[in-house]
């Protein structure tokens, strides 16, 4: 089988950026080295801790609950025992301001002034919420609609779908993704088929509240979503998490949320619109906004307030010989808590898969590098909370890092590692983006496997996990999946595999531990973190975003002159 995956590797490996001191685009002399791992990271440790993290004991991991004390205790035990040092001045905890907010006595979201009123229920229908930390009670009446395509405004690509209307204080509709989405290439003004940072649900409530939106409602469409609506009934239910601010985030829109495709049409259709027509419309250069006539919405609901310090974990493996250079690690410690229940009953969303395997994962690879020696540079292992409320921790670290960026080599993230079986492949999230493709390249041919592009770049995966909080700072971070195309079953068994967990466990209770799982591809993959981590950490190269690449002048910014 060995013999095979290296032919394979040799006919699909594609060229990928090497770098040296500083992004001159030469081999870096570390990756040239990289040999197979001497320590193998533990799949014990794993079993254990995505057990333990998972269990009901930890009530779904969510920030600022029971299960969040109990999370940040084993992991500062869990390092302290393997000899780490507090990574935070002492401290393994990083605070990190937030409110949680729980929306109660929600009333339907309902469009009065067309041909038909029109209402949508809270969870079945539409979800609704706010990010304002400082106002128990929420209520749009009578709030001009405006249908405002997919929400963008890029100058750069002379695309503005506010362009021509004012929208203060009216509703805007907005569909999800881009508008090139459905585009089988990687080429238009949005990268045809793969997302932009415009197609994402967070860029669109951010550029409604700049244009003075008093309410935000993105229509659900499980494609360009990338998942159904029970995962957005799922996440958008129950007690939310939203980062503090001084000014209450009042600047905001009022109210946030998402409707169901079909109460969407219902509403066009009330005035006298077809929404396909209107989507379709959307898709073109040069779309205005279009108002519903006389429709106006109306919604209203209570809001439980409490502020919360939750935490990061920042433990610290010190460097030998240039511990102010470091490397860093990153996972999402947190889950969604309580949640809709399943049809059984249970309400507890677990996140075994999403995202207790990474946070282990930092345990299991600080374990193998303690057991190796250390490395010239410092290894940072860094668990952010609140990732599934928008990426609030690890944002609030890229504007308040601990160890400076300039200083940071780069790293890796890891979000739901593949319990699905050893892969052939795994699947880089931002492939050529940046230098550290040359690192993974060298950790993979050890494998016998290749690293491939994105099967599905419309997702927008690049703009769901912690990496990108950092890359918005500069700093190279490598992110990458399990594959797809299995060992045992190939890429009709990983892609069946995939879809099973999208539809019947993701961000839902039955995120669940399962005995039965297969570990070689966790093991596999771990093995590559810890190449990758390790060859950063023994080298003295620095890799760099690609000569090009949206973040390679805020990297050359910071590292000018060190």
């Amino acid at each position: 089988m060995r013999t095979s995956l290296l032919a394979l590797a040799a006919a699909l490996a594609l060229p990928l950026a090497a770098c040296s001191s500083d992004g001159a685009d030469t081999p870096p002399a570390s990756a040239s080295a990289t040999t197979p791992a001497a320590v193998e990271p533990s799949i014990d440790t794993m079993k254990r801790l995505v057990q333990e993290l998972s269990s009901d004991a930890y009530e779904g991991r969510a920030p600022g609950s029971a299960g969040e004390e109990k999370t940040l205790a084993l992991l500062a035990a869990e390092f302290g025992k393997l000899g780490l040092k507090p990574g935070n001045k002492g401290s393994w905890f990083q605070d990190v301001p937030l409110v949680e907010i729980t929306a109660k006595n929600v009333s339907p979201l309902s469009f009065t002034g067309g041909k038909t009123p029109v209402s949508a229920t809270y969870g079945p229908e539409m979800v609704i919420g706010t990010y304002r930390t400082t106002q128990p009670k929420i209520a749009v009446k009578d709030s001009p609609v405006v249908f405002v395509g997919y929400g963008i405004n890029a100058p750069e690509k002379g695309w503005n779908d506010y362009a021509g209307v004012d929208v203060k204080g009216k509703t805007v509709i907005i569909l999800v993704n881009d508008p090139d989405y459905e585009t089988s290439g990687l080429t238009g003004p949005f990268n045809g088929r793969a997302m932009t940072y415009y197609g994402r649900w967070t860029y669109k409530y951010e550029e409604a509240a700049r244009q003075g939106a008093a309410a935000a409602i993105i229509v659900h469409d499980t494609v360009p979503a990338a998942y159904g609506w029970n995962v957005v009934q799922s996440s958008w239910t129950g007690a939310q998490h939203v980062a503090d601010s001084a000014d209450g985030n009042a600047g905001l829109s009022a109210a946030i949320g998402w409707i169901q495709k079909d109460k969407a049409k219902a509403l066009f259709a009330s005035a006298g619109m077809d929404l396909d027509a209107q989507m379709a419309a959307a898709r073109k250069p040069g779309f205005k906004a279009v108002p519903l006539g006389a429709v106006k919405a109306s919604v209203s609901f209570d809001n439980d307030l409490r502020k919360h310090m939750s935490k990061n974990v920042v433990a610290l493996l010190p460097g030998k010989t240039r511990p102010d250079e470091y490397v860093l690690y990153s996972a999402h410690w947190d889950h969604l808590g309580h949640c809709q229940a399943a049809p059984d009953g249970d309400d507890i969303c677990n996140g075994a898969v999403d995202n207790a395997t990474g946070t282990a994962a930092l345990v299991a690879l600080a374990e193998a590098n303690v057991k190796a020696g250390p490395t010239d540079r410092s290894q940072v292992f860094l668990a952010v909370t609140a990732e599934e409320s928008g990426l609030l921790g690890s944002a609030y670290y890229g504007s308040n890092p601990v160890f400076p960026f300039a200083q940071t080599v780069g790293g890796v993230n890891m979000d739901a590692l593949s319990v699905a079986g050893l892969a052939k492949n795994v699947v880089v999230i931002g492939k050529g983006k940046s230098q550290l493709d040359a690192y993974l390249d060298r950790a993979l041919s050890a494998q016998g496997r290749v690293a491939t592009l994105e099967p599905t770049p419309e997702k927008g995966y690049y703009y769901r996990s912690d990496h990108f909080s950092f890359a918005k700072h500069g700093l190279p971070m490598l992110y990458f999946e399990g594959g797809e195309d299995l060992v045992n079953g190939g890429t009709a068994a990983g892609n069946a595999a995939a879809e099973d967990y999208t539809k019947n466990r993701y961000h839902g209770p039955k995120d669940e531990y399962d005995p039965n799982w297969d570990w070689t591809g966790v093991l596999a993959d771990l093995k590559l973190y810890y190449n990758v981590g390790r060859d950063l950490a023994t080298g003295s190269d620095w890799p760099n975003w690609v000569e090009g690449d949206e973040f390679r002048s805020i990297r050359d910014k910071d590292r000018a002159g060190k």
